[in-house]
C-alpha cells in the first residue's frame, strides 16, 4: 500500500493510483501563473489569462483530484483538494463576462474590492483551518499552508486598501507557495515510483489515523 499520504493519513487499501500529485501540480502552476501577474512581471497587470487555467487546471482538473480522493479514505486530500478547485473556479467565474459578478459592480468600484476582500478572507479563514489540521500529521503541508494563508491575507489587504505593494507582496508568497508545492508534488510522484531516482522528505509526522 503506498505511504505517501496527502495530509500524512493512512490510506485504506486500494488499487487507485495516488490522486494528490494532480491535484498539487494543478494548483500550483495556476497559483504560480497569477502570482507572476501580480508582481506584474513582463509589465503584465491585467491577469485575466488566468481564467481559462483557473477553471480548468487549478480548478476541473484539481475537483477531480479531489474526488478521487474520497475512495481512497483520504479525508483530508479529498477537502482539500475539492475546495481549493472551487476556489479557482469560483474565481474564473467572477471574471467571465457571461456571468455578470463583475459587471454588476460597474457603478461602484469601491464595493467590488471590498467583495473581493472579503472573498479572500473567507478562503485565508478555510486555508487556516486546514493549516490546524496538518499540525500533527505533515510539516510539508503546514509549511505550505501557512504561506497561502499569509498569501490570502496580503491579496486581501489589497483588495480593501488599493495598495500596489500589498498586492506585490501577496504575489511574491504566492510564488514561494507554489514552488513549495511544486516540491511537494514531485515527491508525491516520486514515492509512487518502484526505483525512485531521489526520495524527497515531506516531513511526515504521524501516519495513523
Amino acid at each position: 500500500m503506498e505511504h505517501a499520504e496527502t495530509g500524512g493519513y493512512k490510506m485504506r487499501p486500494s488499487r487507485i493510483a495516488n490522486p494528490a500529485p494532480a491535484g498539487i501540480f494543478s494548483f500550483a502552476s495556476t497559483t504560480f501563473m497569477l502570482s507572476m501577474y501580480n508582481v506584474n512581471v513582463r509589465g503584465i497587470k491585467e491577469p485575466n489569462v488566468v481564467v481559462g487555467m483557473a477553471m480548468f487546471t487549478g480548478g476541473l482538473l484539481q475537483f477531480i483530484a479531489g474526488m478521487w480522493e474520497f475512495p481512497r479514505g483520504n479525508v483530508f486530500g479529498a477537502t482539500a483538494f475539492s475546495s481549493y478547485g472551487c476556489f479557482w473556479m469560483s474565481y474564473a467565474a467572477i471574471f467571465i463576462p457571461g456571468t455578470g459578478i463583475q459587471q454588476a459592480f460597474a457603478n461602484a468600484p469601491a464595493d467590488f474590492s471590498n467583495a473581493i476582500g472579503i472573498y479572500l478572507i473567507v478562503w485565508f479563514m478555510v486555508t487556516f483551518m486546514f493549516t490546524l489540521v496538518c499540525l500533527r500529521k505533515n510539516m510539508s503541508f503546514v509549511i505550505l499552508l501557512s504561506f497561502l494563508s499569509v498569501a490570502f491575507i496580503l491579496l486581501a489587504a489589497n483588495a480593501f486598501t488599493g495598495k500596489e505593494s500589498l498586492l506585490h507582496a501577496g504575489g511574491a508568497v504566492g510564488i514561494a507557495t507554489a514552488l513549495i508545492a511544486y516540491y511537494i508534488g514531485v515527491s508525491e510522484m516520486m514515492t509512487a515510483e518502484k526505483k525512485p531516482i531521489v526520495r524527497m522528505p515531506l516531513g511526515i509526522l504521524d501516519r495513523d489515523d
